[in-house]
């Protein structure tokens, strides 16, 4: 009698755990059917200025980066004083390297006797945009891709007048060890230049570009809208500082930021906090800070720091206020 009521019980147990699993794996179904479909809404969405972005850089990269460099090695026989940090302002945001390839190019510039304010300008902007992220931008809408244009721009500019301002005798940057950047096109066949070129962009920004999309689909499913509008919405003082704030851990990548930012904004994320992010982000990316820190030192490091920080604030502040 006992084992009967002993089997029995097993029996019902059973029953109720494979219940249970049932209806487990029926919920992570169903949850998975809704992340995907954010995902491919989203995917379409961005995935054309993802594209472009890329062919917009390859060509740049391929056919444009010698140019670039010539017109700005020309630039130090020229007496522009100190609004040679306009066209160098310009030239960083032109440039398609990323940090590790524009410090041994303004290495070069600073042995031809480049003025250190136009060589800040320039790495300033280089690091904050470039062709192929304008391009991605441009799935925020034409308002955000303005404001991230001209906020980088205007950030190249103030830190190469701060550095004219305060390191007119001692030398902020420290070039020491770095030779010409080494070229990865140099296959004779320009069709195959650009299509390696391209390649390798896929394969740099692709897993990014995919994780990006795939977090604003969790973010789109899982986070309620009023959450980020309470957190960097219009009517929150603290969203510019906070989305500041959050630019330093969170940005690894421009193309990955994009699906997020997006998400972000259509939740209701101000303009403000999105500028403040899209400053301090891209400024604060590990790759960029390990870069820089072997050319500015302890000191210049911590005021480049600061300097990004401020900026940023003053920047979503403005946008916050005007527009």
């Amino acid at each position: 009698m006992h084992s009967k009521v002993k089997i029995y019980c097993q029996k019902i147990f059973c029953s109720w755990v494979l219940r249970q699993v049932n209806a487990m794996a029926e919920i992570l179904r169903r949850e998975f059917v809704y992340v995907s479909y954010y995902f491919m809404v989203q995917f379409r969405q961005i995935f054309f200025y993802w594209i472009w972005g890329m062919v917009i850089g390859s060509c740049v990269s391929v056919f444009a980066k010698k140019g670039l460099r010539r017109l700005f090695a020309r630039m130090s026989g020229s007496r522009w004083g100190l609004l040679g940090a306009v066209p160098a302002s310009i030239l960083g945001i032109l440039s398609p390297l990323c940090m590790y390839g524009t410090i041994p190019v303004a290495a070069s510039f600073a042995e031809q006797g480049m003025r250190q304010d136009w060589l800040a300008a320039f790495m300033m902007s280089s690091a904050l945009l470039n062709p192929q992220l304008m391009i991605y931008s441009m799935a925020l809408g034409r308002k955000a891709a303005a404001v991230r244009f001209v906020s980088c721009f205007l950030c190249g500019i103030a830190a190469g007048l701060l550095t004219a301002g305060f390191c007119r005798r001692a030398s902020f940057f420290c070039f020491d060890g770095f030779s010409g950047p080494e070229n990865h096109d140099i296959d004779p066949n320009p069709v195959l230049r650009l299509l390696k070129n391209f390649g390798r962009n896929l394969r740099a920004t692709g897993p990014w570009f995919v994780t990006g999309v795939l977090l604003s689909a969790l973010f789109q499913r899982y986070v309620p809208a009023e959450s980020l509008t309470r957190l960097f919405g219009r009517d929150s003082g603290w969203g510019v500082l906070l989305a500041a704030t959050v630019g330093v851990p969170l940005y690894v990548c421009g193309g990955g930021t994009i699906p997020l930012l997006q998400q972000w904004l259509t939740s209701g994320m101000s303009l403000g906090s999105a500028a403040a992010f899209m400053i301090t982000g891209p400024a604060t990316k590990i790759t960029n800070l390990g870069a820089l820190k072997t050319v500015l030192g302890i000191r210049n490091f911590l005021l480049y720091l600061f300097f990004v920080m401020i900026f940023s604030l003053l920047t979503g502040a403005a946008v916050q206020i005007f527009l």
